[in-house]
């Protein structure tokens, strides 16, 4: 009789309370001790004795993960190794393989692209201090660093963040990355050595009024830096701060005039088009000219973005009381109330999803040309204040 594999489910895992093995085939059991901690087992044999390998704790280690882990095992028997002997030894893998493979793993669990677009984005972008580090290196040192500049100025941001990479390193540990107590631990470590943070709170980003706008832009102009610059294309373009960031040069299409941003650095999951005005191009031909790395908005660090915090020490530096995310707000305001573009398009322009889903697959466009107008109206208005820097900057079409 064959052998029987993929006897459990994810919901089944769950729920299971009986202590004991429960088996999935394969040789593959989740384990249930009588005080109900649960964990992942493998059983083999090896020179006609029976074996026993944990592959971690059911917690940290979804039902794929353990399955993908059985099936390695269970290769290393049928060529006659020990899989215990064969286990990668924890350099091997830095904190950015671990958190690829754990959205990986996660994937076939979230409902929609949005949930991965989200961990991909917080786990590359916000963890870009420590992605290159072994997961068997990384102390709480490094993940005050990478939470200390998020933790006051947005609260709700780190508080997720910490969690993923607190699941990460959990997740590294159940494959033997790593060993010893997880330094993103909150409850008795982290608690300890963050300052309290404000109440997590969902309302409005600070914003200029969009009158205030066309002056802003122009004393921005005034400086120097790909801080500035991406700042100011942040708002040419009204992307959120992630997707300026992580802007690489093979998303942009100059002459094309657009700017192509991949699903998993969107918050909807989508890819999303960006129309680009002549403002925009120029920034981006200023930045090119001084290329160092794949990034758009190079940080000091070799190959590595501008920091989180970036853009909003431009505006602090500047004394704007507003967000980087408020221009956002400011570009929409404006939309509605000084121009004759419909709502739809100023939604698009945002990359908000709008109406139902059936509404959405009949409308398969994405009205790239409509918001090219916008986008380049938007310039304009930005430039209102001082229109012959502009035209010195970069050469319109005629």
């Amino acid at each position: 009789m064959a052998r029987q594999f993929n006897k459990l489910s994810s919901r089944k895992v769950e729920t299971l309370a009986a202590p004991g093995r429960h088996s999935d085939g394969g040789g593959l059991y989740l384990t249930i001790s009588e005080s109900g901690a649960r964990s992942w087992l493998f059983m083999f044999k090896k020179a006609g004795r029976r074996r026993e390998m944990g592959l971690g704790s059911a917690r940290a280690v979804p039902l794929a993960v353990a399955r993908t882990m059985a099936a390695e095992a269970r290769q290393h028997v049928a060529s006659g190794r020990d899989p215990l002997a064969m286990r990668v030894q924890p350099a091997a893998m830095t904190f950015r393989d671990a958190a690829a493979a754990l959205v990986e793993s996660m994937s076939p669990s979230w409902r929609n692209a949005k949930h991965r677009a989200q961990w991909v984005m917080t786990l590359t972008v916000y963890c870009a201090p420590i992605a290159a580090l072994a997961v068997s290196e990384i102390s709480t040192d490094d993940v005050l660093r990478v939470l200390k500049p998020l933790w006051l100025t947005k609260p709700e941001t780190a508080s997720r963040l910490r969690g993923r990479i607190e699941r990460t390193l959990d997740f590294a540990k159940a494959r033997g990355m790593r060993s010893g107590e997880n330094p993103a631990r909150w409850r008795g470590h982290l608690d300890a050595l963050l300052p309290k943070r404000p109440k997590l709170t969902r309302g409005h980003h600070k914003a200029l009024a969009f009158d205030d706008v066309p002056g802003f832009m122009a004393k921005l102009r005034e400086r120097t830096g790909a801080a500035p610059a991406a700042l100011e294309f942040a708002i040419l373009a009204a992307a959120r701060s992630g997707e300026v960031l992580g802007a690489r040069w093979q998303e942009i299409d100059l002459d094309a005039r657009v700017w192509t941003v991949p699903a998993e650095r969107m918050k909807a999951g989508r890819v999303h088009r960006v129309p680009l005005s002549d403002r925009a191009i120029a920034v981006l031909k200023a930045m090119l000219a001084l290329r160092t790395s794949e990034f758009v908005f190079p940080g000091m660090v070799v190959d590595r973005p501008l920091s989180v915090m970036a853009l909003e020490m431009v505006l602090r530096r500047m004394k704007v009381d507003a967000t980087v995310h408020g221009f956002r707000s400011a570009f929409r305001d404006w939309t509605g109330e000084r121009t004759a573009f419909p709502r739809e398009i100023a939604e698009a322009a945002l990359a908000h999803l709008v109406g139902d889903e059936v509404e959405r697959a009949y409308r398969r466009g994405d009205a790239l040309d409509k918001r090219r107008g916008l986008m380049d109206a938007w310039a304009s208005f930005c430039a209102a204040t001082q229109p012959a820097k502009v035209v010195a900057f970069t050469k319109r079409k005629k």
